[in-house]
């Protein structure tokens, strides 16, 4: 099984790097193969550009990468924080020129994309792990939790994923090293959950 880990945080001691660390440890030890990236670190450009706006434009050498891996994987994690009710921006810019037409999803013969796409990816679950300093039940009563929205409707529901779960983890700037411990271990348990260990 090859699964996707997809990490967004600028602060290399962050929370969500500990996140990222301990799903990519989870998977390979239950036998799975793991594409990678740290967004900040590779310095992944956000920016779509127009000579790659079109499906079948030529696309650079790291971005078809990205493309391909997404397109292979049976699972895709992503770790983030929550930024004003949104990924930060170079994960959007991920999502903008690498859940692209004709590797995600698809309109069908005679749509000229004003109707419902097809869904191209092949995972069969998708889990997001979030961070905030917001308590939850402000994000849900104030903020109608935008990033539920975004990622299980807007980006994975669009593109075929069904299974999608994502976890808010909040407030990390007030969170001992214990809370910390028992998140991360949530961590683990959704993991194992959706993509058991490989039979020997």
């Amino acid at each position: 099984m090859k699964t996707s880990v997809i990490l967004a945080h600028p602060l290399a001691g962050s929370f969500n790097h500990a996140i990222a660390s301990r799903a990519v440890k989870v998977l390979k030890r239950s036998g799975h193969d793991v594409f990678f990236h740290d967004l900040y670190q590779e310095r992944f450009d956000p920016i779509l550009t127009g000579a790659e706006f079109s499906r079948g434009a030529p696309l650079p050498p790291e971005i078809h990468r990205h493309c391909r891996e997404i397109a292979e994987a049976d699972g895709i994690v992503i770790v983030h924080p929550n930024w004003w009710g949104q990924p930060p921006a170079i994960l959007k810019g991920w999502v903008d020129r690498v859940i692209r037409p004709g590797v995600a999803y698809e309109f069908l013969e005679g749509d000229k994309g004003e109707g419902i796409p097809k869904g191209l990816l092949k995972a069969r679950a998708a889990l997001v792990f979030n961070t905030s300093n917001t308590p939850g039940e402000r994000e849900r009563d104030v903020f109608a939790d935008p990033l539920e929205t975004l990622w299980k409707n807007c980006v994975f529901g669009l593109c075929g994923v069904e299974n999608v779960y994502r976890k808010m983890f909040c407030v990390v700037v007030t969170s001992s090293a214990g809370e910390r411990a028992l998140w991360l271990q949530e961590v683990e348990d959704n993991l194992c959950r959706c993509f058991p260990k490989r039979p020997e």
